[in-house]
């Protein structure tokens, strides 16, 4: 078995894989900024950082902050983990960050880049939203009796347990480069998705549709979020919604 540390390893995503991954008999140090385990600001890096990676085989990167920082908190993690020896790092991005000129997406694909470049073994797997952010938008929208829609947006959202499997099976093996997408079962408009989270929640909404500007907005309404050919994802927006509390 190996020495995997998870970065984020507290978050929404991070916690099913370290779950997973100590279930499979690998030891897993968990790395997050205010964890008990390994507390560590990767936008700061420093000794800390070099001491959770010591003898550690394999990183699964999940941390990450749409308020900006990924690329530098990437550096210092690839920088510290080529000094360590580790021989693979697995790095979870999103689906369409070469395709929609939206901030945080460029800022996942230059980490993408950066890791390629790095002289580590990598593992790079993309995924489409998970249920839980688009639940979370919805619930923002919903707090006004008129809830905005976005006009011609489609989603395709997946279980992020399902995610966390594949990372984990991925952290498992070998580097294998850029792997296939994974997408949600399901692509859906955004209406239809705001219509499924207002009645699993009891509540009535006038929905009134919003056509924003910009480059960004035009490439999801093109689609380019999306992978319809990688549907793979097994459960459905209304699935976690019966599950899971507002």
């Amino acid at each position: 078995m190996a020495t995997i540390l998870v970065t984020g390893g507290t978050g929404t995503l991070g916690r099913p894989v370290v779950g997973l991954l100590r279930a499979d008999g690998h030891e897993v140090r968990v790395l997050s900024r205010r964890g008990p385990e390994h507390a560590v600001d990767l936008s700061v890096g420093g000794p800390a950082l070099g001491a959770a990676l010591t003898g550690v085989d394999t990183v699964v990167h999940c941390a990450s902050s749409p308020r900006g920082g990924d690329e530098t908190a990437a550096r210092h993690l690839f920088d510290a983990a080529r000094a360590a020896g580790v021989g693979h790092v697995v790095y979870i991005s999103i689906v369409g960050v070469d395709r929609v000129p939206y901030g945080y997406y460029r800022s996942k694909l230059a980490v993408e880049r950066m890791l390629e470049d790095s002289g580590l073994g990598w593992t790079v797997l993309r995924a489409t939203q998970f249920h839980e952010l688009v639940a979370q938008f919805m619930a923002t929208l919903a707090k006004s009796p008129l809830m905005p829609v976005l006009s011609g947006v489609r989603d395709q959202p997946v279980e992020v347990t399902e995610v966390a499997a594949r990372l984990a099976e991925l952290a498992s093996g070998e580097p294998s480069g850029r792997v296939a997408d994974m997408g949600g079962p399901e692509v859906r408009t955004f209406e239809s998705l705001a219509r499924a989270y207002l009645r699993a929640r009891g509540k009535r909404r006038l929905l009134v549709p919003v056509r924003l500007g910009g480059a960004a907005y035009r490439a999801f309404r093109a689609g380019g979020h999306l992978a319809p050919e990688h549907a793979v994802g097994k459960g459905t927006f209304e699935s976690y919604l019966r599950t899971r509390q507002p």
